[in-house]
């Protein structure tokens, strides 16, 4: 991956940041920030870990605050000396959390359960060195989705195809999902699974941005 601190003379950390995560709109986040990173996988039991959290009355704010953690937690440990930034994001209608679908079945069934409501996304991230974490926070948004009848939703599973699949939801805000919505409250970074505001301030804060 590039160094995009030589595009970006507000950078002033010593070494890339690393990012415990695939998520390919989590990598366009720092991109467009200009912020050097690369981006590791990191083993850690996602279930698990919900689950247990969930069993303990966790809500699903707070559950997407552990995830991040350990995501954190884990890459600091195989990337020592180096800030290690964990994400996650969980999606609540209430009380009751959703999961990325494993069909389209799956997906149908979801999107019809969110048509005509509003539900939340809860995103959360932590940054960790050499095993301590250094910061966290957990930041939510809140999302309309209009009503749909069976047409429009056959219609738009039929034009997103498999893509649903990838997402907590059914949906990718930043693509075809847009046109399932009618409101949108929150940080677009928020949304797409990485409170960037918040990073960058944690950064300035230690002198790593100005």
């Amino acid at each position: 991956m590039p160094d995009s601190s030589r595009q970006n003379g507000l950078w002033r950390g010593s070494k890339p940041l690393v990012l415990a995560s695939k998520s390919t709109a989590r990598r366009a986040l720092l991109e467009a920030a200009r912020l050097p990173f690369e981006a590791v996988g990191v083993d850690v039991d996602e279930r698990a870990l919900e689950s247990d959290a969930a069993g303990r009355g966790v809500d699903p704010a707070r559950i997407a605050g552990v995830l991040a953690r350990a995501k954190a937690l884990a890459g600091s440990t195989a990337h020592p000396g180096r800030l290690v930034i964990g994400a996650d994001q969980t999606l609540a209608l209430g009380d009751e959390a959703f999961h990325k679908p494993a069909d389209m079945a799956a997906a149908r069934m979801q999107i019809a359960r969110l048509a005509g409501r509003t539900h939340a996304l809860h995103s959360a991230i932590a940054v960790a060195c050499d095993g301590a974490v250094l910061f966290e926070t957990v930041e939510s948004a809140h999302l309309a989705m209009r009503p749909l009848d069976e047409a429009s939703l056959d219609a738009y599973l039929a034009a997103a195809g498999p893509a649903v699949l990838s997402s907590v939801g059914g949906y990718q805000l930043e693509g075809l999902g847009i046109h399932l919505f009618e409101r949108v409250e929150g940080d677009h970074s928020v949304i797409l699974g990485m409170p960037l505001l918040p990073l960058l301030a944690f950064l300035r804060r230690r002198g790593d941005l100005l």
